[in-house]
């Protein structure tokens, strides 16, 4: 049996019973992570290092804002602060400033600030905080020992729920409140723990995936067949996001928590959609293991230091979360009886797939790989992704390449295009319309 998380959006039939109550753990978690955050900042001025998030629930956990939640749920608000901080610190992207705090401000008609609040941050209740009554489509939620009065029945937040059309809350493992700031209202992200029989792959076949700026994917298939699918949407994003945010009168303010907010969506939307087209594909080309480009050290030279990718490419790549693609993928691929496996990409971009020549000089530009030993001239992500399928530091582990097969070099040459439409997923090129955000 394969063991598999789903989660379920729901609308709050009884919203207007429980928003108060829902505003107060919101609120709660805001001033239990600005307090995490301002102790975080403090041990690193002074040592250096940054608490993990063990060392700041041994260090919170009598503070009085530590009891305005669920202490599962004050786990999750420090555990995300230490996730937040380790991003921080493991970029190299100067730009890049440490968690901030999380506060509204609010302003007259002269610019003057009038008051600062707390936003309603993101709710999390883990199993030992939820009663679930899935006959009735209820919850009870635990609330924090600040907020807890009685008798004993207002200890919980009795929330009712409304899922789509077709799904079942079984086997419920996680609740998430989550307040959406456009409609002003708050809604439940369930989290269900499924199993479901292990299935079988679709094939023997395998295939190669290159990530990287331009082209967000390469994929190559052992049915000499490949895929390209352009970081365009990614891109465009990053450009514009920013400069949106930049131009906000306060950083931590609401405007720019909700493009944050907007542009974190769109990318997890990008990334699930980009998996999810890959996997279908697979399936219908018979491939039984995915192949994927370890990008471990992408942002190092040989010598250890930052590559300089020049201004946009600096720009592009920081952000871009490989790893977590790459676990999305090992997902949804699980779930069709997919191995993923990552495979080292060293000279992969320099080899050429048709004759194993390595040599520097053959990527002449952008999108296009020119080998001088064979003529072959062919995309140069698909080339990478042709490698990586092949595994060439495995099978080449003795200078010997054994390529083997057809080496016809049409189909690399000429991949299939897919762009991403906000609408409908990832569509052949000739389908899609761009936009702007």
């Amino acid at each position: 049996m394969l063991k598999v998380h789903r989660t379920h959006r729901a609308k709050i039939r009884n919203h207007s019973q429980v928003a108060e109550q829902l505003d107060r753990h919101g609120w709660s978690a805001s001033k239990l992570w600005n307090v995490a955050n301002y102790h975080s900042r403090e041990v690193w001025e002074e040592t250096g290092e940054i608490p993990d998030h063990e060392e700041l629930k041994d260090e919170l956990k009598t503070h009085p804002k530590y009891k305005g939640l669920h202490s599962q749920s004050s786990q999750r608000v420090l555990e995300e602060l230490a996730e937040a901080f380790n991003s921080w610190y493991s970029s190299d992207d100067e730009r890049d400033n440490p968690p901030g705090y999380r506060k509204e401000n609010y302003y007259d008609q002269q610019g003057r600030r009038v008051h600062e609040e707390h936003p309603r941050s993101t709710v999390t209740w883990k199993q030992n905080g939820i009663r679930h009554d899935s006959k009735n489509n209820r919850v009870r939620l635990s609330k924090g020992a600040n907020h807890k009065e009685h008798p004993k029945a207002w200890e919980y937040i009795l929330v009712e729920y409304e899922t789509r059309p077709g799904v079942t809350v079984e086997n419920l493992q996680q609740v998430r409140a989550v307040y959406d700031q456009q409609k002003k209202r708050w809604e439940l992200h369930l989290v269900c723990k499924d199993e479901i029989e292990t299935p079988n792959a679709p094939g023997n076949e395998t295939a190669g995936v290159d990530l990287g700026i331009s082209n967000f994917a390469a994929v190559a298939y052992s049915t000499k067949d490949a895929d390209l699918y352009p970081g365009n949407r990614l891109k465009q994003d990053g450009y514009y996001f920013p400069k949106e945010i930049a131009q906000c009168d306060d950083s931590s303010g609401d405007r720019a928590t909700r493009l944050h907010h907007k542009w974190s969506e769109r990318r997890t939307h990008f990334f699930h959609s980009v998996a999810k087209h890959i996997v279908q594909r697979c399936i219908e080309k018979g491939v039984g293991r995915i192949n994927v480009g370890d990008l471990e050290g992408v942002r190092d030279d040989e010598n250890g230091d930052s590559k300089n990718w020049g201004k946009h490419g600096n720009l592009d790549l920081h952000g871009w979360a490989f790893d977590r693609f790459t676990s999305i993928l090992e997902y949804k691929a699980k779930v069709e009886g997919i191995e993923v496996v990552e495979v080292s990409e060293h000279h992969t971009s320099k080899t050429c797939c048709v004759c194993g020549r390595e040599d520097d000089s053959q990527r002449v530009e952008r999108g296009l790989y020119v080998c001088e030993e064979c003529d072959a001239a062919f995309n140069a992500d698909v080339n990478g992704a042709e490698n990586i399928r092949l595994d060439i530091n495995e099978s080449n582990s003795e200078s010997t390449l054994d390529l083997g097969g057809d080496r016809s070099t049409g189909w690399l040459a000429q991949p299939g295009v897919y762009l991403h439409d906000l609408s409908r997923g990832f569509q052949p090129r000739s389908e899609v319309v761009d936009c702007k955000p």
